[in-house]
């Protein structure tokens, strides 16, 4: 199956029980809920799914489930955030073997690599598999930028599809395009800058607090491409405040807090990380409460699969 890279894309979250299990109950209504809303695809094993305390064998069975529960009902793309080349490969193999429609990359973590350390690092994974990418851009987070330059070198790829532009300068929608045209699709990765981004051009939203908020977030997709910009924007500013909750260190407490609030998920996470407490939790969660005391009413059409 060929990936679309349009539309919604939510980077979910991995559901952990009481006992430091992945909670597929939890994890099963949040799919099932994003689904309804519309969404296209479905990101796993992203810094929301807690890739870097997931062990391989968890990836697998994530992977594995998360298939079997989409049943082609939208794009399953799991995303590779590896240290080396080596581990780049063995999970490239493993998503064509266990499923997955897609790959999202990172560029080599830890390891600050150079402009042709992570152009080599893009090109192996390109050449050992025939599954579509979508490169993850993300120089704020993970200290290595892909510029332009770089895309052109990748551009021989044909494989490499798209980018999941984070770099949080909304103008480098339209250096891509202006340089590329429509070679690379863009997922926009910043919630707090979605629109702007989608209004520059950008194909589709890799998001976060799709999470909590799935059908919100569909229909400000949808409206902005529709052209029917005023009620995009009005969801938009209701949405703000909690959209700025996914450019935090904590985003994935802050996503997951969300997620207990709209009933979507749990606040568990997996050691390093701790669940919030005291004043910081009532904090976010007194921007989420605001949020939902004040819900807008979705115009009819919007959202839906």
């Amino acid at each position: 199956m060929s990936v679309i890279w349009k539309g919604i894309f939510p980077a979910v979250t991995t559901k952990f029980n009481d006992q430091d299990e992945i909670d597929y109950a939890a994890f099963d209504k949040n799919i099932e809920a994003q689904l309804e809303a519309g969404v296209k695809g479905i990101v796993i094993g992203g810094t929301l799914g807690e890739a870097s305390v997931l062990t391989d064998a968890e990836k697998i069975d994530l992977l594995k489930h998360t298939v079997k529960v989409v049943n082609k009902r939208a794009f399953v793309i799991l995303n590779i955030a590896e240290q080396t080349t080596k581990a780049a490969l063995l999970c490239a193999k493993n998503a064509g073997e266990y499923g997955a429609d897609g790959l999202m990359m990172l560029p080599p973590l830890r390891y600050k690599a150079d402009d042709a350390e992570t152009v080599a690092y893009f090109a192996a994974v390109a050449t050992s598999t025939r599954l579509p990418i979508m490169i993850y851009n993300n120089p704020v987070d993970y200290k290595i930028e892909v510029t332009l330059d770089m895309f052109a070198e990748l551009a021989q790829y044909e494989n490499i599809q798209a980018v999941k532009e984070s770099t949080r300068d909304v103008s480098n929608v339209t250096r891509m395009i202006n340089r590329f045209g429509d070679r690379f699709k863009i997922m926009t990765g910043v919630d707090p800058l979605a629109l702007e981004s989608i209004f520059m051009g950008a194909d589709g939203w890799i998001a976060g607090l799709v999470d909590a908020f799935p059908r919100e977030t569909v229909a400000i997709f949808n409206l902005a491409k529709q052209g029917r910009h005023q009620e995009a924007l009005d969801i938009y500013r209701w949405f703000l405040p909690v959209l700025e909750l996914d450019i935090h260190p904590k985003l994935v407490q802050y996503i997951k807090l969300a997620e207990a609030a709209t009933g979507l998920g749990t606040e568990n996470v997996r050691k390093p990380r701790l669940p919030l407490v005291g004043a910081e939790r009532e904090q976010v969660l007194a921007v989420i409460n605001k949020a939902l005391a004040t819900r807008p009413q979705l115009p009819e059409g919007s959202w839906g699969a």
